[in-house]
């Protein structure tokens, strides 16, 4: 048992050491402390997902885009599908030496037989048949920039039952506002809203998770939407939560293009809406 209070009785010592959340001593720091804050704070939303679809068919598919160094994927493992032989995670990231870093581990903690790693970018992950057909949840904690989009089409391709997301950056829909600034101030009083450089940057993000929201809910999906944790951990701090729950839903993608209408985003209905 750990003798730190935030490290969970039955967490594997070794597996933080090898994530650098603990020192080789077994201690923490600081940044570890929040970061592993974060992902406890994740795991405790999706646990209760993870659960009913192994409740409700005995086995489980879970996919993690943008995995990084996997720290999401070997905690869900380690706390809870180590104990379900029936369940696989599949770790998505196009960075190949993390993925062969993130494989090493596997194997060395005996967790290879529940999780694999692929080296690819999510596209390509899109039509893979390294990865079964079905797909019952999609995670995406803090993928940069546009991977979080991919990471939704990903889900909605595999009707995924389940998506969790954490967005990071995404600065694609900021430059178009930018672009089109004067154009719209001229035209909109809204456009004060994104008139200012800063400004730009955080409306930009708020309307593109309001655009992936649209997007999941007409396509069949609840969402909510919360806080991780306090802003003092991270910026970064959204939680969209999103479950399958019927085929469309018209009326979110009527919302979703008047939208892109309002503040001349026509030319990104591709990305968001589909």
């Amino acid at each position: 048992m750990s003798l730190i209070p935030e490290i969970k009785p039955q967490q594997s010592l070794e597996l933080l050491k090898a994530l650098h959340i603990l020192t080789r001593d077994g201690k923490i720091n600081q940044d570890s402390r929040r970061k592993l804050k974060q992902v406890y704070h994740l795991y405790h939303f999706i646990e209760p997902l993870m659960l009913k679809v192994l409740e409700e068919q005995k086995q489980l598919v879970l996919v993690d885009h943008g995995a990084g160094k996997s720290y999401l994927g070997f905690i869900l493992y380690d706390l809870l599908l180590k104990n379900h032989p029936e369940a696989h995670v599949y770790g998505i990231e196009f960075r190949e030496q993390l993925v062969k870093s993130s494989e090493e581990l596997a194997n060395k903690l005996g967790f290879s037989d529940g999780m694999s790693f692929k080296a690819m970018r999510v596209e390509e992950a899109m039509h893979s048949t390294d990865i079964p057909a079905k797909v019952d949840i999609t995670t995406a904690l803090h993928a940069c920039d546009t991977a979080t989009d991919d990471a939704i089409r990903f889900a909605l391709e595999r009707q995924s039952k389940y998506i969790v997301l954490v967005p990071c950056c995404q600065a694609e829909l900021a430059a178009h506002l930018r672009q089109h600034k004067n154009k719209a101030i001229k035209h909109n009083s809204l456009a004060e809203i994104w008139r200012h450089p800063i400004h730009t940057r955080e409306f930009g993000s708020h309307l593109t998770n309001v655009l992936r929201c649209l997007q999941s809910e007409a396509r069949g999906y609840q969402v909510t939407v919360t806080e991780l944790v306090g802003w003092e951990h991270s910026m970064k701090n959204e939680l969209i939560v999103a479950r399958k729950v019927a085929k469309y839903k018209n009326s979110a993608r009527e919302r979703q293009l008047e939208i892109l209408k309002e503040f001349g985003l026509e030319e990104m209905r591709e990305r968001f809406a589909y």
